[in-house]
């Protein structure tokens, strides 16, 4: 090494002054970055757009439009062609369907409770009385208490709806493998009273077991899938509980029996 060499010289972070300014960002970043603004702008006024559209539909409907569900005494309205948005109507659907499943089948489970208790079949009698029990009540609280809320969530697009429906729609999930399984005397005729029908070669009471047990089947399952599809929907929205409790308190707890 010569003498007169420095040996404290670098060629790094020592030759720069640390009180320049930072080096410019190239174009190509600058460029993507205005990009990305941009369609954050434009998703902001894509959604600003729809939730016009919404309460303009909302308001017409709420003047114009006439109670029409259930048919033979109408209480609320009901039509997803005018008030759920295109890209979630088909889901809505495929839930009202299922809810439809759920009311035939509790009518074929308790004419199959009938046969049952015909065949006479322990506990026959306390499965028709049960049976009875969940054609009056449950097709009135899963309407009320999880299809109603789901089919307003996604009108309205509000926290509290979605988070009524995952409390409720959970329960019914956990009713509907209780009705699967059939134990005998709950008023089920699912899984275990089928085939102990089939064993006793009760043929009618068999038969309609097999139905109600599919019934069951098809409505549980596709309840699960559709729930879980909501709650990826619901936390991709942003949706959370202070956002609930911030809507019930700015709405209040009347604004979510009504459609405006």
């Amino acid at each position: 090494m010569s003498y007169t060499q420095n040996p404290f010289a670098s060629s790094h972070s020592l030759d720069t002054n640390p009180f320049d300014d930072p080096p410019q960002q190239s174009s190509g970043y600058a460029a993507a970055e205005q990009a990305r603004l941009e369609e954050i702008r434009r998703r902001e006024q894509d959604l600003e757009r729809r939730e016009a559209e919404l309460n303009t539909k909302a308001d017409n409907l709420r003047r114009n439009g006439r109670n029409n569900f259930p048919p033979f005494f109408p209480l609320v309205f009901h039509s997803i062609k005018d008030e759920i948005p295109e890209a979630s109507r088909p889901l809505i659907t495929r839930l009202y369907q299922l809810w439809l499943v759920l009311l035939a089948t509790l009518i074929v489970n308790v004419v199959a409770c009938v046969f049952i208790l015909t065949a006479g079949a322990a506990g026959g009698g306390s499965d028709l009385g049960s049976s009875i029990g969940y054609l009056v009540f449950i097709p009135i609280t899963s309407f009320l208490l999880w299809y109603r809320p789901i089919y307003n969530g996604y009108m309205k697009e509000q926290a509290l709806y979605y988070y009524l429906y995952f409390f409720f729609g959970g329960f019914h999930l956990v009713f509907s493998l209780y009705m699967i399984i059939g134990i005998p005397g709950t008023g089920a005729c699912g899984l275990i009273r089928m085939i102990d029908m089939y064993s006793k070669h009760f043929w009618v009471a068999a038969v309609l077991g097999t139905v109600s047990t599919v019934g069951w089947f098809v409505q549980g399952f596709g309840n699960t899938f559709y729930y879980l599809q909501i709650y990826r929907h619901h936390t991709a929205a942003g949706h959370t509980i202070e956002k609930a409790k911030a809507e019930l308190t700015t709405h209040g707890a009347k604004a979510y029996f009504s459609r405006g």
